[in-house]
């Protein structure tokens, strides 16, 4: 499923394209790779005969306003707001049209969009085995690549997408980070595949260096971006 870009500046009420809709793919997953939940079925046939276009999966917008100068994983975990959900392709166009640019956030500052079910923390289930893949960017040019990093997530688009759990954008005093979380750190076609297929969809300048780190890794050493191993 892709979903048309809208950039900043449109119309709220300016048609929501989907190609291949009548194609969409009837064999859902919930958070946890099992087979469609009754929930989710009957969400999909709500949205359908309201005339909607139903996403794959449910997504989650969250945001944390970190603390300067406090690092325990309580205040963190304290820090962290669900913003609001969607489901249809309608849906995700009004709530991100209503968030704030990344270029307007406070640092330091994260925004997460995951799938439902899935906290952005290292300790959630889906998370624990996991990792992520970090891209460093200047200010000026973070905004564009989330926004193709959120269509691309959001639409399905990305390689072994049942691997990827979410994106976080972090703002930071000097650069901006793009991250995407995946759950199994130890698969390493996936974790690769992942790689470049984020390459792909950002269109990514060769100039721009990918860094991977396990979950367990920043669990013990209690950063998110130090300590990485980079992977080019």
């Amino acid at each position: 499923m892709e979903i048309t870009e809208k950039r900043e500046g449109e119309s709220n009420n300016s048609s929501k394209d989907l190609s291949n809709n009548d194609n969409i793919n009837n064999d859902l997953t919930d958070s946890d790779g099992n087979n469609t939940s009754k929930e989710a079925e009957e969400r999909r046939a709500r949205d359908l005969k309201a005339g909607l276009h139903p996403l794959k999966l449910k997504f989650v917008f969250w945001y944390t306003r970190r603390t300067p100068g406090v690092r325990t994983q309580t205040a963190y975990e304290d820090n962290i707001k669900k913003i609001v959900d969607f489901s249809t392709v309608e849906g995700f166009w009004v709530c991100y049209c209503h968030l704030a640019r990344p270029s307007t956030l406070p640092s330091p500052t994260d925004l997460h969009l995951f799938k439902e079910g899935i906290r952005p923390l290292w300790e959630d289930s889906a998370n624990c085995n996991g990792g992520k893949w970090i891209i460093r960017f200047k200010k000026v040019v973070s905004g564009r690549f989330w926004e193709d990093l959120v269509l691309a997530l959001v639409g399905d688009q990305l390689d072994y997408g049942e691997n990827v759990c979410g994106a976080v954008l972090s703002i930071r005093f000097n650069e901006d980070i793009l991250s995407v979380w995946n759950r199994n750190a130890s698969d390493h076609q996936a974790v690769m595949a992942l790689r470049d297929s984020i390459k792909r969809h950002l269109k990514l300048p060769h100039s721009y260096v990918m860094e991977y780190k396990p979950h367990d890794a920043s669990l013990r050493d209690n950063s998110s971006y130090r300590n990485t191993w980079l992977r080019g």
